[in-house]
């Protein structure tokens, strides 16, 4: 999806990308330990735990990270995580669905709801989002795995919706590692996941995510939406974060360089 790496290419250029790693190790640890309570420590048998584990690899995250985090699921060490969603708004009226994992709801509502606040938006009720967005299956494999075409073969015949590639890197401040992006209907990730791994390994990542049906195309809200999105991410509790935000070239253009 084009939007997304120049989204990611903001965030490297504003330097944030070493607090968003330490937060994606973070993440990926909990997501694990939650499966791993949930279904048991065998990948095998508990698909849930597969994902998360595949995830953490795409991630390059060390294999004693991703022990201690199974270990410490399976063993009832871990606080008793719920899973939330929030949803809300953001400057000229850009959705916002927010994904959490709490073991104090109190406090992740409290500080969702501050980020929103202090940051120009506004924190809605269940369902006044959603509905603007479709929740999809989302794989991502680097552009060094194969070709286009090859890539949009493969993956129709796996069962995929669509397939986009992004352009290889053009600048000097575009870190982000271009990737082949697959999407699927959400209950047919977990297959063409499997068949696309037979043929490429293991993926870069796999999720179902929030896909926002129309996005909006309003460059003069580009910083404001970005402290937004960023508030968000900062809130221990968030996991991932989704807006219905255009992030074109002339959105870009417009975020001071030190926002």
């Amino acid at each position: 999806m084009a939007g997304h790496s120049k989204w990611a290419n903001i965030q490297h250029r504003k330097g944030r990308q070493d607090k968003l790693r330490s937060k994606l190790f973070s993440k990926l640890s909990k997501d694990i330990t939650i499966a791993a309570k949930m279904g048991g420590e065998d990948p095998d048998m508990n698909p849930r735990l597969r994902l998360a584990i595949a995830n953490a690899k795409g991630q390059s995250m060390p294999k004693d990270n991703i022990q201690r985090a199974v270990s410490k699921g399976v063993g009832g060490d871990g606080a008793d995580y719920e899973e939330i969603r929030y949803e809300g708004f953001g400057p000229g009226g850009i959705g916002f669905v927010v994904e959490a994992s709490t073991d104090n709801k109190n406090r992740a509502a409290m500080e969702v709801r501050t980020a929103f606040s202090k940051n120009g938006g506004a924190l809605g009720e269940t369902g006044s989002v959603t509905f603007m967005f479709d929740q999809m299956g989302k794989i991502e494999y680097p552009l060094a795995v194969t070709s286009e075409d090859e890539m949009m073969e493969a993956a129709i015949e796996a069962g995929a919706e669509d397939v986009e590639t992004d352009e290889e890197a053009d600048d000097q401040w575009d870190e982000y590692e271009p990737v082949h992006t697959i999407w699927t209907a959400r209950d047919d990730l977990g297959p063409v996941a499997g068949e696309l791994e037979k043929k490429f390994g293991e993926a870069k990542s796999v999720n179902l995510i929030w896909k926002a049906q129309n996005e909006i195309d309003n460059p003069e809200q580009a910083a404001a939406v970005m402290r937004l999105n960023d508030a968000l991410e900062d809130v221990d509790d968030v996991s991932t974060v989704f807006h219905s935000f255009a992030m074109t070239e002339e959105a870009m253009a417009t975020i001071p360089d030190d926002e």
